[in-house]
């Protein structure tokens, strides 16, 4: 048990410090968008079940592969919170309000929205591709995907689970989602499960791209500490030459 617990804290120490610390000082204060996107997704579902919303909703935020481009565009943003065909309303509700409760804690507003608008993005243009490059190519996809509404917000809480996880050295939660979307594909092929695959790979992408530029500034900065150069360890005389 103790080998356990030990294990827990050193994957969600540092999270949980964040979370328990913002919402002791903030409470509900700490969390304006999260609660902003779970009343938007509640209001579009229930405007959604109405016979005078259904034909609004679909014209605003449903996102199809055979859609023009700049319409699937537009509609993507309001796509994230639109009601997904596969997932029940408090499913949907219950996501957002976990995980981007969050990362919108760890991350702030900003990063939480470009996260999830870059992992549903993601989705979105891989079911173009897939579409394009045919079922017989690898990441191909059959043409029937072509006419799905993809919406919904799983592609951009996947993507957040897994770059708050990656950002807080919770490696082990991170393998499980992703190990867990792999498995998804594997037992039910379908449009939904691929688009997770996508996001998730654009995030670790950007998380790549994150801990190059990190250890590039963490070089710069050591390189212009004052350290002395190699060469000037042999010296036992004259000025020490420091690095500009």
């Amino acid at each position: 048990m103790n080998t356990l617990v030990r294990h827990a804290r050193a994957e969600w120490g540092p999270l949980s410090a964040t979370l328990r610390e913002a919402l002791l000082r903030r409470r509900a204060r700490a969390v304006p968008l999260t609660a902003a996107a779970v009343c938007l997704t509640a209001v579009l579902h229930d405007v959604h079940g109405r016979s005078w919303g259904y034909g609004l909703v679909q014209n605003l935020g449903t996102v199809r592969a055979e859609d023009p481009l700049w319409l699937a565009l537009l509609r993507t943003p309001l796509s994230l919170f639109v009601p997904a065909l596969d997932l029940p309303a408090w499913g949907a509700l219950a996501q957002i309000l976990l995980v981007f409760g969050i990362a919108e804690i760890c991350l702030g507003r900003r990063r939480t929205l470009a996260l999830a608008y870059t992992a549903t993005l993601a989705g979105t243009l891989y079911a173009r591709l897939g579409v394009a490059l045919g079922p017989h190519a690898p990441l191909g996809l059959p043409a029937a995907d072509a006419h799905v509404v993809d919406t919904g917000p799983s592609a951009a809480v996947v993507g957040l689970a897994v770059y708050v996880a990656w950002r807080y050295r919770a490696y082990v939660t991170a393998g499980v989602v992703i190990v867990a979307m792999v498995a998804e594909v594997l037992v039910k092929a379908n449009l939904a499960g691929k688009e997770h695959l996508a996001a998730i790979a654009a995030v670790l992408a950007l998380c790549a791209v994150e801990a190059v530029l990190q250890r590039r500034s963490s070089s710069r900065v050591a390189g212009s500490s004052g350290a002395p150069p190699i060469q000037s360890c042999t010296r036992r005389a004259g000025p020490v030459q420091r690095r500009s």
